[in-house]
């Protein structure tokens, strides 16, 4: 089987962690949930949006970085607190973790999804955290290339499949709460700062 694969990347990648489970013990930063791909496939292909939840094209991805930085953010929760005549909101500090300089591979059985999604940029989760496309075209690959090439396309990658390897990463929200889960394949050194 071939593969077409867009290579996506940018100087940060903040991974928020959309799911469920906490962080701690999945570290989701490292891996994309199935609800994310799900969101940068209805990015890239709006025609998307109105069918139900799944994922459609892309059938692989592989996500590699320099390394994690953990950053500070003040946010406010959305209740009130009454205190005699007064409404206020507390505001509290959450750390999330960002990757420094993300390398995203998508893979595609169609060259012209491919394509398309070669001229487009995508968000990982947050509409500032913007990644760009770094190829020309497209590259043409086979699936055991995409999947054990040390070299090439080292990486994480969440393969969404239930097995004896398989571990809860989340509640999808857009399917009635089913539980997701997949087993996390590396390929390579997927920190890119270690090679």
């Amino acid at each position: 089987m071939k593969y077409f694969i867009v290579k996506y990347q940018g100087p940060f990648g903040f991974i928020k962690p959309w799911t469920a489970v906490r962080d701690s013990e999945t570290f989701s930063q490292q891996f994309l949930t199935p609800s994310i791909v799900a969101g940068l496939e209805r990015k890239l292909f709006p025609e998307l949006l109105n069918q139900p939840y799944g994922i459609y094209k892309i059938i692989g991805h592989r996500l590699s970085y320099d390394k994690m930085n953990d950053q500070q953010e003040q946010i406010q929760p959305k209740g009130w607190n009454k205190t005699k005549d007064v409404l206020s909101r507390e505001y509290a500090i959450l750390t999330r973790i960002v990757l420094l300089n993300p390398v995203l591979w998508l893979a595609f059985e169609n060259e012209e999804d491919a394509k398309r999604a070669n001229q487009q940029h995508i968000c990982l989760c947050r509409n500032e955290d913007i990644l760009y496309p770094t190829l020309d075209y497209p590259e043409l690959v086979s699936a055991i290339d995409f999947n054990s090439n040390n070299e090439l396309f080292n990486g994480f990658e969440l393969v969404f499949e239930e097995s004896d390897k398989s571990f809860l990463v989340g509640y999808n929200r857009f399917d009635n709460g089913s539980p997701m889960h997949g087993w996390l394949r590396i390929v390579g050194n997927p920190i890119n700062s270690l090679q």
